[in-house]
């Protein structure tokens, strides 16, 4: 009767090693399912950029704004005839040019201590 009950016990790991640990493994699977699910997310990451990539192209193709806006943008152009401002901002100044102290010692506190 011993002797049944180990052999049996031999079949059933036996049997149980294919599900945990073989080609189709449940560990497999799951590997195999993550490894789907990170590509699907960078394959949608890709076909939005595909589609902001297409409208750009069908912008350039069917009208001129597109372009001139990159010619203003990437190249510094302008249209003959047109005005061009630049603006630039001022550097930022510190708190004592603000308040119109001239002496640097009573504007600065002492930190010798």
């Amino acid at each position: 009767m011993r002797g049944i009950t180990i052999i049996l016990v031999i079949i059933l790991l036996l049997l149980q090693y294919p599900l945990w640990l073989g080609k189709g493994s449940w560990l497999t699977v799951w590997d195999l399912n993550r490894q789907l699910e990170k590509q699907q997310a960078e394959n949608q990451q890709t076909k939005t950029r595909n589609a902001l990539l297409d409208a750009e192209v069908r912008d350039l193709k069917q009208g001129t704004e597109a372009i001139e806006e990159r010619a203003r943008s990437e190249l510094g152009m302008i249209k003959q005839g047109e005005a061009f401002f630049q603006i630039l901002e001022k550097p930022p100044t510190n708190q004592t040019s603000k308040q119109g102290v001239s002496s640097s010692a009573s504007a600065v506190p002492d930190l010798s201590h």
